[in-house]
């Protein structure tokens, strides 16, 4: 087992430095007291008739209020992240800064041109080809007709769909659908982009791509808001972010702290009904990640390189030899790998308030895909059945790329005999 101490984020630091750089601008974006409601009625009329012959009935409706009194800035070239859970009313907030929806109350200021990547391919007509949709996808983002046909190549390149830029759409996957959209969308000259949840499809090839340009417009400039769940992709390249719940600010922060409040949220700081004193549990569990030999943080890594899966944690109490784990699970939520100390002898003994840093070194030979980091803390006996004083669910995230895959769910190196007979 690798243990060291605490780690401070470089990219916290740069993240910092930029936000201070632009709180003197004039803020890109300023939202005040933006409030929006939903009208849910109880009686749908499907047809002209149906509403003919019931023209008494009920015209009752509940109310659904997506966002409530919600107010923050974002400076200029600021990378600003936006998450939360299904429901708290954040694609509802980007949907109110695009104008797609009008707001109740509050107040909307953008200083720049604004272009929402929010639904990727609106506007793509199924019945034409491919070419003729990203020339008409283009123009409809605010490219001229000549800049449309100069950047063709470059949009093509960049979804790695040249062999089929003459198929019908209708004829297109979801996935090189998502593609084309995507590599339309970066061709907008805008200062500001509203991004919700572009990366959730796409193989791990096609998000890194995904990943590198987000990189390039940052050192651009451009101010970017960005929904995600990925708590990753928030620590990655979020200078700031805010986390709503319910239509409401619960905090606007470091993405650090973001991603910490947000999985307790989701899942509770202590596991429940692990154990009948979960609440008195002497450690807690405050994120988890996977980084390079360097020590710098990964989303992405190519298969067959050195890995180094680590937790950190905090302790409330001492506690003697405890056995730490983390646990990676693939998109269809099966356990793939699972690192454990307990394995490797004694942990030592952690003093009460002490912080520490656990690590898991290993050549990553993990198959093509996207896993998911859940780091646990036990007590006690050792072994499999132990149970967790403390655990956090899908904290971490790494996606693992190879060019090619075997089948299995991890791809082992192995050396090929032939012997005949």
């Amino acid at each position: 087992m690798l243990a060291f101490g605490h780690l401070t984020a470089t990219a916290s630091h740069r993240a910092a430095e930029r936000t201070r750089a632009a709180a003197d601008a004039t803020p890109a974006v300023s939202v005040e007291g933006v409030s929006k409601c939903f009208r849910l009625p109880h009686q749908r009329y499907s047809t002209l008739k149906e509403r003919a012959l019931h023209p008494f009935a009920s015209r009752t409706y509940d109310e659904l209020r997506a966002l409530e009194e919600v107010s923050f800035e974002v400076a200029q070239g600021e990378f600003f992240g936006i998450v939360g859970r299904n429901g708290s009313g954040k694609s509802t907030l980007l949907k109110c800064l695009a104008g797609i929806y009008g707001n109740d109350s509050g107040e909307v200021r953008v200083h720049g041109r604004l272009s929402p990547f929010i639904e990727l391919g609106v506007g793509f007509n199924t019945d034409l080809t491919a070419r003729d949709n990203v020339l008409i996808n283009a123009i409809m983002l605010g490219l001229t007709r000549k800049q449309a046909r100069e950047r063709f190549d470059e949009i093509v390149d960049f979804a790695e769909l040249g062999d089929f830029m003459d198929l019908k759409l209708k004829n297109y996957s979801s996935g090189m659908s998502v593609r084309l959209g995507f590599a339309v969308a970066v061709q907008a000259d805008a200062d500001v982009l509203l991004v919700d949840e572009v990366l959730a499809v796409g193989d791990a090839a096609f998000q890194q791509k995904c990943f590198d340009q987000f990189d390039r417009m940052k050192e651009e400039g451009r101010t970017i808001l960005f929904v995600t769940h990925d708590m990753t992709a928030v620590r990655r390249f979020c200078d700031r972010a805010m986390l709503i719940e319910k239509g409401r600010v619960v905090n606007i922060g470091d993405p650090e702290d973001i991603s910490r409040e947000y999985g307790e949220i989701n899942f509770g700081d202590i596991a429940h009904g692990e154990r009948d004193d979960a609440d008195l549990a002497p450690v807690r569990v405050l994120d988890a990640w996977c980084e390079d030999s360097a020590g710098e943080r990964l989303v992405s890594q190519a298969q067959g390189e050195r890995c180094r899966a680590c937790m950190e944690v905090e302790f409330e109490a001492a506690v003697e030899d405890p056995s730490f784990a983390i646990t990676f699970r693939n998109d269809v939520r099966h356990t793939i790998f699972v690192a454990r100390s307990d394995r490797t002898g004694p942990s030592g003994r952690f003093a009460a308030a002490e912080r520490a840093v656990i690590g898991f070194g290993f050549d990553n030979w993990l198959a093509p895909s996207r896993y998911t980091l859940t780091p646990s803390v036990a007590t006690g006996a050792a072994g499999p059945a132990s149970a967790a004083v403390a655990r956090r669910e899908d904290i971490g995230q790494l996606v693992v790329q190879a060019s090619h895959w075997s089948g299995g769910v991890a791809d082992l190196p192995v050396e090929l005999e032939v012997r005949r007979t």
